[in-house]
């Protein structure tokens, strides 16, 4: 008689899917650690932004493990976090709850952000390929975060109200083309952008390059003020603030604009218009490779790429959580790098403007938060936080070298920090 094996896989059977069960009644959530724990921080807000794309809310969990993320469980979230390169941490709701008591305990500088809606987002950078890139649209590649490309044409024709954050790409809105005259006056590429930039002002009705740069910087700062996010590196932050100071004033040379600029410019800047500058003195040479002493200088400094860095400071999670998000990190000393302009002098930094970073032994901020109207601003200094001194026509930066990068965190904390707070209908 030949016997019944089933009755024999039948309590194996029962345990297995018991274990399979509990797994998923108690493993509900995945966490994103950013601590140092963390492969890739940069795909890791990638992979944020992407949930929240699912319409799926997540949490930002501000000083818990380095800025961790929380999100409900799904297997294309897990699944996409392999594909990614990103840790996790398969979680129960037991462990969820635990950690929140963690981080609520009133003496922990800790928070809980919600994320809901992703932010739409926009580069303000010229059609045409300069020679040198730009260290927002390369981690925004690298984290695969969707943007759009706009410029002059698109900001006079009133489009930025579409979107929710704004970076402005290193760009001289003084008109002076960066200011590049004596070293690449001659290059071909500088001349063929210069009759690029006359043709779009005379277009648009303008008679110089420096009243539709003006025009621009006015559409931007009515975007910052309707509840727009703006942020800017490099160049594009005190050449704004500059542009908007000399609002009816000309500063351009006869190399730039076809006459020479007003002599007593700088009696006539209006500081009262600019976002986060002050007290701060023109450089009228047009052959000086410098807009104004707001940018802090080599030979001032007194730094080395040995010894530049920068601390980021540490707010109250509970109650400054705007630039406890802005700040989130898994170092709090940031390597230094350099850019047009690098890094900005205290003293010519508004009373009201807030630190995020700076380098006390020069007397200079890196990164500086404000705010405008119904919206906020973030200017950011230096030109690639993983290249010390990127120098015109050099190769991009690969961030696949430097995937947990905390210099390039910072540009991606603030791509985030919109998706904290409720979109309203700008006007």
């Amino acid at each position: 008689m030949k016997k019944d094996n089933r009755n024999i896989f039948k309590p194996f059977l029962f345990t297995l899917l018991l274990v399979v069960y509990s797994f998923t009644s108690y493993a509900n959530y995945i966490l994103v650690p950013m601590d140092k724990t963390q492969t890739n921080h940069l795909k890791a807000y990638g992979i944020t932004y992407w949930v929240l794309q699912k319409e799926v809310e997540a949490e930002w969990l501000l000083n818990y493990r380095g800025g961790s993320f929380l999100f409900k469980y799904a297997q294309s979230f897990e699944n996409e976090m392999v594909v990614r390169g990103v840790s996790y941490e398969v979680i129960s709701d037991a462990q969820v709850v635990q950690i929140k008591r963690e981080i609520e305990h009133p003496e922990a500088n800790m928070d809980i952000m919600r994320l809901d809606v992703p932010p739409k987002i926009a580069v303000y950078s010229p059609p045409a390929k300069m020679p040198w890139d730009d260290a927002v649209t390369l981690v925004l590649t690298y984290a695969e975060i969707p943007y759009d490309v706009v410029f002059d044409d698109e900001v006079i024709a009133e489009l930025l109200p579409k979107y929710d954050w704004l970076h402005l790409h290193h760009e001289d809105f003084t008109g002076q083309y960066g200011k590049f005259f004596r070293a690449y006056g001659r290059q071909k590429w500088y001349i063929d952008n210069q009759k690029k930039f006359e043709a779009s002002a005379k277009k648009h009705g303008f008679n110089k390059v420096s009243e539709l740069k003006l025009a621009v910087a006015k559409k931007i700062k009515e975007f910052t003020a309707g509840g727009g996010f703006l942020f800017a590196m490099c160049s594009a932050t005190d050449t704004y603030d500059i542009a908007l100071s000399a609002d009816g004033v000309d500063i351009c040379d006869f190399m730039y604009d076809g006459d020479p600029a007003d002599p007593s410019a700088q009696s006539k800047l209006d500081y009262s218009q600019t976002f986060a500058f002050k007290d701060f003195k023109l450089y009228m040479d047009p052959y000086k490779y410098e807009y104004s002493n707001i940018d802090n200088q080599y030979y001032e400094r007194g730094l080395t790429e040995g010894n530049d860095y920068f601390k980021l400071f540490s707010f109250s999670a509970k109650w400054d959580p705007i630039p406890t998000m802005l700040s989130q990190n898994h170092e709090q000393n940031i390597k230094g790098f350099m850019g047009q302009t690098t890094a900005f002098k205290k003293q010519l930094v508004k009373s009201d403007v807030i630190v995020l970073g700076e380098t006390s032994e020069a007397n200079e901020v890196r990164y500086i938060h404000g705010s405008y109207g119904k919206g906020t601003w973030t200017f950011y200094g230096g030109h690639d936080p993983e290249d010390y001194q990127h120098l015109v026509g050099e190769e991009p930066t690969d961030l696949n070298l430097h995937p947990n990068s905390p210099g390039y965190r910072l540009i991606l904390n603030n791509i985030l920090f919109p998706a904290a707070k409720k979109k309203k209908q700008k006007t």
